[in-house]
């Protein structure tokens, strides 16, 4: 099978522009029952624990493609949320979208600008907003639908997620001081670097609720995953998630990838690439969903770091996350992650939409076997999606800074730097390459000084805003707990609204 299969055929459906369908959400595991956006967005899983996706994803065809292409962010946004979300009001939508995607926040009237390296390879900036890391151009978005939601249902909420890095000072400062909520943020205690953590502990909200525990983010994952599966404990305290697991955070970063396709081309039937730096899967995740929709996109390549599941994965149809143990603390921590949650949607797409199967392969054999192999039939369909792979260490990263700035006065960011020497691995002649930047250096400086140490030097030195500058010298405010559930509840108890 090509490549392309999976795209609808150039043209098709023009006279209808979009092929609609009603917007309802089913279980990656199962569940018949559908669900609409508005209660699937204050949930997070599902209730058979699996992840909710669209009944069927809408096709844009080239005419669509052609009316969007002259579109500000904003509206862009406002036309690809409508497709997915019919119990909200077109002009609150808008309105929201628009309140959401402005230069006064992102720094720029492009939102996500797309600039050329070198020959064939292009660099879409995402890491402008608030917390200087990719993030935030879904968190902004979902701080607007939480509290436009809660304020129409007339409840509050209160927010359980995990982060391996900048998910947890996305959410944090899309969620301070929002009317209704308050927000419960595991992180692993002492891996991020001493940038990401001021950004989150130095926080003094009175609805923010930092919880560093004692291990690594998939220990802080699995806490949030036990406490969104435990029924009766959700919904007596109203708990709701942040992470990628919600499906409006997956939704607005869909908008991006449109978004950099129009930047990067002239007409609507080039084909462009995108390579992604992936931990939890979520970022790439909505890459498949607008390949899937018909975006004109050849390849998804993912780039992992050392913790190279899902690089094993693609290469070979066997998923085996790694223990605590064996999960590497790295210089890309935010990608130093061995269970990826997203995952589960693209093999239930993958699968056929086989809900029994899935849940077989991530309800029973994870638990039983620590992980699971695809058929030989299912993996050689992999490639009718578009998705490559590939795996960069810290020797490469510090080589692809130092690289990159050489070649092109370009200062990029650990992860960044993985996406870009995957992408280097999987260009095409002729087909552009979209890198998709996930953060601004500042967050790593010790790393990016390390890249020019020597020889190399002197380094040059990442750029902080002047809203951050000092921010490691600010007094912090968080709890350390054991990686441990119940506790974990017990603290939510204790703090919530």
């Amino acid at each position: 099978m090509s490549p392309q299969a999976s795209l609808p055929p150039e043209g098709a459906g023009a006279s209808r522009g979009v092929a609609r369908r009603e917007a309802q959400y089913l279980s990656t595991r199962g569940d018949p029952t559908l669900r609409g956006f508005s209660d699937i967005l204050l949930e997070g899983l599902a209730t058979d624990g699996g992840l909710y996706l669209p009944a069927s994803y809408p096709k844009v065809d080239v005419a669509t493609l052609a009316r969007w292409r002259g579109l500000s962010y904003a509206d862009l946004a406002f036309e690809i949320l409508s497709l997915y979300i019919d119990d909200i009001p077109p002009a609150d939508l808008k309105r929201l979208a628009h309140a959401t995607y402005t230069e006064a926040v992102f720094g720029t009237p492009a939102i996500t600008p797309v600039a050329q390296l070198e020959e064939g390879l292009y660099l879409q900036a995402l890491s402008n907003g608030p917390t200087l890391a990719f993030k935030d151009m879904a968190m902004q978005l979902l701080g607007q639908l939480f509290e436009y939601e809660l304020a129409r249902r007339g409840e509050h909420l209160n927010i359980l997620g995990a982060t391996s890095g900048d998910t947890g000072s996305a959410a944090e400062y899309a969620m301070r001081g929002k009317r209704g909520i308050h927000v419960f943020m595991l992180s692993p205690h002492g891996r991020m670097s001493p940038f990401q953590q001021a950004q989150m502990f130095s926080l003094q909200d009175a609805n923010i609720h930092n919880i560093a525990i004692e291990g690594v983010f998939d220990d802080c994952q699995d806490i949030v995953k036990a406490v969104s599966n435990d029924l009766e404990f959700k919904r007596r305290w109203k708990i709701g998630t942040v992470n990628s697991i919600n499906w409006a955070r997956l939704l607005a970063q869909v908008v991006y990838y449109f978004a950099g396709y129009f930047q990067a081309t002239k007409s609507n039937t080039e084909r462009v690439s995108f390579a992604v730096p992936s931990g939890n899967f979520g970022n790439i995740c909505a890459g498949h969903v607008a390949r899937m929709m018909g975006l004109p996109i050849q390849r998804l390549a993912l780039a992992t770091n050392e913790n190279d599941v899902l690089d094993e994965f693609f290469r070979t149809g066997t998923y085996r996350p790694r223990s605590t143990a064996e999960t590497h603390e790295t210089s890309s921590p935010s990608m130093d992650i061995s269970k990826a949650s997203n995952f589960e949607r693209f093999v239930f797409d993958l699968l056929g939409r086989d809900g029994a199967r899935t849940k077989a392969l991530f309800s029973e054999a994870l638990a039983r076997d620590g992980g699971f192999t695809i058929t030989r039939e299912e993996h050689a369909r992999i490639a009718s999606f578009g998705f490559v792979s590939g795996k960069s260490t810290h020797a490469d990263r510090l080589a692809t800074i130092r690289g990159t700035w050489q070649r092109s006065r370009r200062l990029v960011d650990t992860h960044t730097a993985d996406g870009l020497k995957v992408a280097r691995e999987h260009l095409e002649p002729g087909v552009p390459m979209i890198v998709l930047e996930t953060a601004l250096p500042a967050k790593f400086a010790a790393t990016i000084e390390e890249a020019f140490a020597g020889p190399a030097g002197p380094a040059p030195v990442p750029e902080v805003p002047a809203t951050l500058r000092g921010i490691e010298a600010l007094p912090r405010r968080f709890a350390v707990l054991p990686a441990d559930a119940a506790l974990v509840k017990r603290h939510i108890e204790t703090q919530a609204g």
